[in-house]
């Protein structure tokens, strides 16, 4: 069934009247509220005729996400979109995939196609190895920029990120609390800024625990199933009875790994992962894990672009920090060793 200008008028949070206006390009709305009101037309496919000449105004932005793949990053663009909508915008989410259109590629159709701005999450700004001159040509064009999970030195552009570090160092403190004392790192590559930050706080947690961290015990992977597999069976041959996964897909794979070794999780090995990603308390065993708080993230990204957009911005520009929370589930457990001695 079509949409009516009630339904508009309910989604977008004003009057039939106002609906009303912005449909026929009347004056005496403002700015925010016509922005609402076209955000609601457009979620509603409600396409009266006549508003060609409105419809061309309306602003839209980007979100830039790495893939859809792992669950974390489809979370991310939802709460992002949401709240950009609260705020009259609408969204246009793309994924860069080493197989698909690529980062810079995409940034570039965006500016072009006239895109007031763009919400990045963890994408070649969290790589420390790569060119990030891109960024600073999206913003010489005009466009805001917002990036998540990664700062770029020298960019003058607002920034939020989950603490890494706290988190990592949240999950060793866990484990030795459960008696573990031999514990291992699947971490994802190390040119990744959100992994140095793991290793450093898994380092940290280490040496609060009155031992020196062990590099052999840091296994460097790919942020996949497979890469988590693999890691969790080189620490396993090491004899580690407690494992931290830089992802919750890593987690899985570690479980796996564990599993085909006629290791029991967690009565043999306990697995941390890190995201909390939809499914974790529904896995075999539910998931314990560090959760990335990717709603306040992506409302606050969202909110900080914004801001760009109309003027309002924050004189403090640096690095928004938000603190993870560790969730305990069914992957954790007292370490083997204390079990068979009490």
């Amino acid at each position: 069934m079509r949409p009516r200008l009630r339904d508009v008028a309910q989604r977008a949070g004003v009057s039939e009247a106002t609906v009303s206006r912005v449909v026929n390009g009347r004056p005496g709305v403002a700015d925010r509220t016509r922005r609402a009101v076209l955000a609601a037309l457009d979620g509603l496919g409600y396409e009266p005729p006549g508003l060609g000449p409105v419809t061309a105004k309306r602003p839209f932005v980007g979100i830039l996400v790495p893939e859809l793949d792992n669950p974390v990053f489809p979370a991310f663009a939802q709460a992002i979109e949401g709240q950009l909508t609260r705020h009259g915008f609408t969204s246009v989410i793309c994924s860069a995939t080493l197989e698909g259109t690529q980062e810079t590629d995409h940034l570039t159709v965006l500016t072009e196609r006239g895109a007031a701005g763009v919400v990045l999450v963890s994408g070649l700004n969290a790589d420390t190895t790569a060119d990030h001159a891109h960024y600073a040509r999206v913003v010489a064009g005009g466009a805001a920029l917002v990036l998540v999970n990664g700062p770029v030195a020298g960019l003058d552009v607002p920034c939020v990120s989950a603490d890494d570090g706290a988190a990592a160092e949240l999950a060793v403190r866990h484990l030795a609390d459960l008696g573990h004392r031999r514990m291992g790192f699947a971490c994802g590559p190390r040119r990744y800024v959100t992994t140095q930050r793991k290793v450093a706080g898994y380092c940290q947690g280490i040496e609060r625990l009155g031992r020196g961290a062990d590099d052999d015990l840091i296994a460097e992977t790919v942020f996949t199933v497979e890469g988590g597999h693999l890691a969790a069976h080189h620490l396993l041959d090491l004899g580690v009875t407690g494992l931290l996964a830089g992802s919750d897909v890593m987690a899985l794979g570690a479980v796996r790994a564990a599993r085909e070794r006629g290791l029991d999780v967690p009565g043999d090995v306990s697995v941390v992962g890190y995201d909390d990603m939809l499914l974790a308390p529904y896995t075999d065993p539910p998931l314990t894990t560090l959760r990335q708080p990717v709603r306040a993230l992506g409302a606050a990204a969202a909110n900080l672009l914004v801001a760009e957009l109309e003027g309002t911005r924050s004189p403090q520009r640096g690095e928004y920090l938000f603190r993870p929370e560790l969730v305990v589930r069914g992957s954790t457990g007292p370490c083997p060793t204390q079990v068979a001695s009490a």
